[in-house]
């Protein structure tokens, strides 16, 4: 196979246009077989059905006061319900269960729906929006979500460009998901987080909230900032605890915000919620509409190792004490040989366990994969297929940090969620410290 096309992140030069294998991106993206959007039926299209708001009067009038904490104090705990596990264990354990003991190799458990591929807002090291491009229709979203639910998929997120632009769909969307069962996961960089919205999707049963956020003030190229909208945070916490979904951090590791991390991660544990850290990189494929790739002040060069070297320490120490985490110590480790352009094989599950549908309902294995043109079907007609992946997964895995598809990979070894199972189950079923390791 040809050499790797490298960041310049390592060698100290202009940064490359993509980090694949030069065959393996020549055939994902300039491959014959274009996706085809999913063809529709001449019959009236069919929409969602009009969520119910409020359903639950009661809880959207309810105000929790959060009680008042010392320094040092332990954070807000919350009790975990009989009916919340059980939505938790059918959102995840069920699916991962059917998908070791059913025949095949397509059992997805967690599906990226891309409603939007704009986005509100230009943070400098992000190439996945293009706000060219038309949002999901209704009905493709309708569709995708009654075909996940003929598979073992009962886990949903919503992605883009910003879910919010359109937050009526939204909001339909985590409804009717929710009611067919579906853990619905929504990130957001919480511009349009109103309160209103809030009590909306909130209502509707949104499962967990991804709250995407680099710093804490705003920073040239790096508009994700906290303060602009702290009374939207401060409105999101609050209520969780009378809807019983999850907030938590989703920051990027950049070289202008190390110490923007370790405010936020403090901000985080000050108010229970967990922490989800990324190492900033460039694209793993060509993303022609990218125009920051060159002149990117947000890019982690070779000089900036032994700060971003500490800052991943410190998160290390503040994860073995307790902080809740999404990222295991481990990985926090490996952020390191990443940055430095080394990275191990790691069994990634892209395509036969995750997926996303692009909004125009084709399908792709991944989210780095999102403006490939090869065609892997659209909803309700896959064509995964793990030979092709697992060809395509010996350049492109040793280049992808995705956090959910390690832990996802990290599960597909019986003994690990066993153990994580029997350690849930000793505390009751109330979360455990840490990540999951």
């Amino acid at each position: 196979m040809p050499e790797v096309q490298q960041t310049d992140q390592q060698a100290g030069g202009a940064i490359p246009q993509f980090r694949v294998d030069i065959q393996v991106h020549e055939l994902l993206k300039n491959s014959r077989k274009k996706a085809p959007a999913p063809s529709l039926p001449s019959t009236a299209p069919k929409k969602f059905p009009e969520p119910v708001f409020p359903q639950r009067p009661e809880l959207l009038a309810q105000d929790i006061e959060m009680p008042q904490r010392r320094p040092g104090e332990t954070p807000y705990h919350r009790r975990w319900t009989p009916g919340l596990i059980y939505h938790h264990m059918r959102g995840w354990l069920f699916p991962y269960v059917k998908s070791r003991l059913l025949p095949g190799d397509f059992h997805p458990l967690i599906a990226y729906l891309f409603t939007e591929w704009k986005c509100n807002l230009d943070c400098h090291y992000c190439w996945a929006f293009d706000n060219r491009v038309k949002g999901m229709s209704e009905e493709t979203a309708r569709r995708s979500i009654d075909w996940l639910y003929s598979t073992t998929c009962r886990v949903l997120a919503l992605m883009g460009g910003e879910p919010l632009l359109r937050p009526q769909l939204v909001h339909k969307v985590v409804y009717y998901a929710a009611k067919k069962g579906f853990w619905v996961y929504l990130p957001t960089n919480a511009r349009l987080l109103r309160p209103e919205v809030i009590d909306r999707i909130s209502d509707a049963g949104v499962a967990t909230v991804n709250f995407a956020v680099d710093v804490v003030d705003e920073k040239p190229g790096l508009p994700k900032a906290l303060n602009p909208v702290r009374q939207y945070f401060e409105y999101l916490i609050k209520k969780q605890y009378t809807y019983g979904y999850t907030v938590f951090f989703n920051m990027n590791i950049c070289r202008t915000n190390l110490d923007d991390i370790k405010q936020l991660t403090e901000i985080a544990h000050d108010h229970g919620i967990a922490t989800d850290y990324h190492i900033n990189e460039s694209p793993m494929i060509e993303q022609p509409h990218f125009k920051h790739l060159g002149d990117n002040s947000t890019y982690i060069m070779p000089e900036d190792w032994p700060k971003v070297d500490a800052l991943l320490d410190w998160l290390s120490d503040k994860n073995r004490s307790g902080y809740k985490m999404v990222n295991s110590v481990k990985r926090l480790h490996d952020m390191k040989d990443f940055m430095r352009g080394k990275v191990e094989p790691w069994n990634c599950r892209a395509g036969q366990n995750s997926l996303i549908i692009r909004v125009d309902g084709s399908l792709a294995p991944c989210f780095p994969m999102y403006s490939a043109t090869y065609d892997w079907g659209a909803i309700e007609n896959h064509k995964f297929e793990v030979r092709q992946l697992n060809e395509m997964k010996k350049s492109c895995q040793t280049h992808c940090f995705s956090t959910l598809n390690h832990n996802l990979g990290y599960c597909y070894d019986d003994g690990r969620v066993i153990r994580w199972v029997l350690r849930q189950a000793l505390r009751g079923f109330q979360g455990v410290t840490g990540s999951f390791d």
